[in-house]
């Protein structure tokens, strides 16, 4: 009976140990609840900073990539528009329609012609009309 008494008792104290490490745990973990929080919390900092980083690299690229695109567009479109207006210009010239330049320099011309003429005009002098005499009133009452 003494292997049974010593058995329980070995039990017992085995259990009493678990207990106590339990409640040491328990006690552990109060202690240093608030250093783990806290080295959470800066982790979760280091992490979000990290996740900010990579999101302006992106950011920045997306953007890079997007200004290019749009300039190689409005640099294709310049050229389309290039074309596009010397093929309307050659049309036109095609069918006898003079250019904006042609029409400028016509205008200016006729201002020119116009000025000569102006200056070869003979000037008018203002003659004084003659005025009819008036008849006495005494003539014309009878």
């Amino acid at each position: 009976m003494t292997d049974k008494k010593d058995f329980q008792a070995e039990l017992k104290d085995n259990a009493h140990k678990i207990w106590l490490a339990g409640l040491g745990a328990l006690s552990a973990a109060e202690e240093e609840g608030s250093k783990v929080f806290k080295s959470l919390v800066e982790r979760g900092e280091a992490f979000e900073n990290r996740g900010r980083e990579r999101y302006d690299e992106v950011r920045t690229k997306v953007e890079d990539a997007a200004g290019e695109a749009r300039d190689k567009a409005e640099s294709s479109w310049d050229k389309v528009e290039s074309r596009l207006d010397d093929a309307v210009a050659s049309a036109l010239g095609r069918l006898g329609v003079p250019s904006r330049d042609e029409i400028a320099t016509l205008t200016k011309r006729v201002e020119e012609l116009t000025a000569v003429v102006e200056q070869l005009k003979p000037v008018k002098t203002v003659s004084a009309k003659k005025v009819p005499a008036r008849k006495s009133t005494a003539s014309t009452k009878k």
